[in-house]
């Protein structure tokens, strides 16, 4: 048996916290938690119908292969690179209570291929709204520094922004959910599924 999730908390001194308290981990029921990812990566675990897989030749997309699953442990940028391993970390997040964090960088990478500044403009008052300003509904924890920073440039808002607190919030990520991610049981049971089914479904050639 693997140690309790609060056991895997690491980096309790800093600045910011990336999911729940220990306390709040440790009063977290394990089989409710269970049965939430389970019920939520339902669509990665199910062997493909036939339909299901002409509807995945059609996107040119298939689900994750043993080695797709293998990859993910390589490191997050592997991870987030790859559709459903990106998917199957959110619903870890969840689980977590934390999933403010992944949704943050990912606002951040839509929020840098803006061309146009009333776009810009626009995305970073949203960004701002929904995960910067105090009790904002997804608000992530940052030091006072790196939010002032971010109020400050709010005036003429730019590409980089948001870029030192997206690089708080991933090398956070990096270093305590990842980790926790590649040895838990979701991630033990995509790969266990991967390998069962055995097969890709690759794209037509065009």
């Amino acid at each position: 048996m693997r140690d309790s999730p609060a056991a895997l908390i690491t980096s309790q001194n800093m600045a910011f916290t990336d999911c729940m308290k220990p306390t709040d981990l440790l009063a977290e029921k394990k089989g409710i938690k269970r049965r939430n990812w389970r019920n939520r990566i339902g669509f990665l675990l199910k062997t493909n119908s036939s339909q299901s897989k002409q509807n995945a030749m059609k996107n040119r997309s298939y689900r994750p292969t043993a080695d797709d699953v293998s990859q993910w442990a390589q490191s997050l940028d592997t991870l987030l690179s790859h559709k459903y391993g990106k998917a199957a970390f959110c619903i870890f997040l969840k689980t977590e209570f934390c999933e403010e964090n992944i949704e943050f960088w990912t606002a951040c990478e839509d929020y840098k291929t803006q061309t146009s500044h009333k776009e810009l403009v626009s995305k970073a008052n949203s960004i701002y709204e929904q995960f910067i300003k105090n009790e904002a509904p997804k608000e992530i924890n940052l030091d006072y520094h790196t939010k002032n920073a971010i109020v400050l440039s709010l005036v003429e808002p730019s590409v980089t922004s948001f870029l030192a607190a997206q690089r708080k919030v991933y090398s956070l990520m990096e270093n305590n959910s990842y980790p926790r991610f590649i040895l838990s049981d979701l991630y033990r049971e995509l790969h266990e599924a991967a390998r069962r089914e055995g097969k890709v479904i690759k794209p037509q050639s065009t």
